[in-house]
């Protein structure tokens, strides 16, 4: 009795160890890759940065004095010419403060001319001795405080007489204007922004190259022609000269930005070009596509391939640069290397993979 109860509970322990058995996983499938033997090349060719034209002098205009804005004769795109009247504050309260100093002027004039005249009195009296010394000196002080308040007055009237005519903003060369930063019925302090004047002259365009190529540009700087330029929609060339550098990197891009002189090309500000910077060519060096090369970690591996095991292993390389849409490699990697160029970012160490076919040939 006591074996044919104990036998019901050892089938039940048992179809339960198998139930919470895990079932074995499936085989690792044999992954499809393409692959390429790596050689010894040539790199070289160009390199080409997306860029900006713009005037070689761009001025922000603002008045010299405080006011209300009533008239804006400019517009954005308008071709101005060198003296053109372009905005006018009130010019109310500038009158005033001229006429209230040339009313100062008259008054201290003539409270020197009295001055001098009684000078001359008193020297007379003086030389006929009947005042002293020290009251003549008292006049000639007298006289000649009259006076620095009279020329005192005069210089202040021509500031206000100045700053009446700052009401007006004119052009300060003949240009392109490029942004209208004020309306009329604004009130403005002194030295606020109202146009943006691109000048007429030479033009630049304006491109950022990354950290690693910013030497050799500073290399190129002030020679002629060591870039050329291409506008979009274009196939011909002009040449420029590199003609300044940032001497930091943008905080943000961490990118360099260069200027390159294309003179006095007609080029229509704000188009977009194409700078072309020839690079030498150098032998002996080892190319992947981009597509081979994966990063983790912070380092460059590729998957290497054993044609007699037919599996793959990653081996670290250092990647020196680029050639078009190829990495150049720098070190890692020799002659005659299979590498994994398609399906990279699915193999794992020691996996077996087979030669892609294409089903087309």
């Amino acid at each position: 009795m006591i074996l044919s109860r104990s036998l019901p509970a050892a089938l039940l322990a048992a179809a339960t160890l198998a139930a919470c058995s895990r079932p074995e996983p499936p085989p690792e499938p044999v992954r499809a890759v393409r692959t390429l033997v790596v050689t010894a090349g040539s790199a070289g060719g160009v390199q080409e940065f997306a860029a900006e034209v713009q005037a070689r002098t761009e001025s922000q205009l603002a008045f010299r004095v405080g006011g209300k804005l009533v008239r804006r004769q400019a517009e954005v795109g308008r071709h101005v010419a060198s003296g053109e009247l372009l905005a006018q504050l009130d010019p109310e309260d500038l009158r005033l403060a001229q006429s209230a100093a040339l009313a100062t002027v008259r008054s201290a004039q003539v409270n020197a001319e009295m001055a001098d005249a009684d000078f001359k009195r008193f020297r007379e009296l003086y030389e006929q001795g009947f005042i002293s010394a020290a009251e003549l000196d008292r006049r000639e002080t007298t006289l000649k405080a009259a006076r620095a308040q009279f020329e005192q007055a005069r210089a202040q009237a021509g500031v206000q007489t100045n700053q009446a005519a700052y009401s007006d903003l004119h052009a300060p060369a003949a240009g392109v204007v490029t942004a209208v930063l004020a309306e009329p019925g604004a009130v403005l302090a002194a030295g606020t922004p109202v146009l943006r004047l691109a000048h007429d002259g030479a033009r630049d365009v304006s491109f950022a190259v990354p950290e690693d190529e910013v030497g050799r540009l500073r290399a190129m700087q002030g020679q002629p022609g060591a870039v050329r330029v291409r506008l979009w929609g274009r196939t011909d060339t002009a040449p420029a000269t590199v003609r300044e550098v940032a001497a930091a990197a943008d905080p943000v891009t961490r990118t360099f930005a260069v200027k390159a002189d294309v003179g006095r090309a007609e080029m229509q500000l704000g188009q977009t070009a194409t700078v072309i910077v020839e690079q030498p060519r150098v032998e002996g060096v080892t190319k992947l596509p981009l597509a081979a090369v994966v990063r983790e970690q912070g380092r460059s591996s590729v998957w290497v391939l054993d044609r007699t095991t037919m599996t793959v292993q990653p081996r670290a390389i250092e990647v020196a640069g680029s050639d078009g849409d190829d990495l150049v490699v720098g070190g890692g990697l020799a002659p005659g290397t299979v590498v994994v160029v398609a399906g990279v970012h699915v193999l794992k160490p020691g996996q077996k993979v087979r030669l892609y076919q294409d089903p087309a040939r």
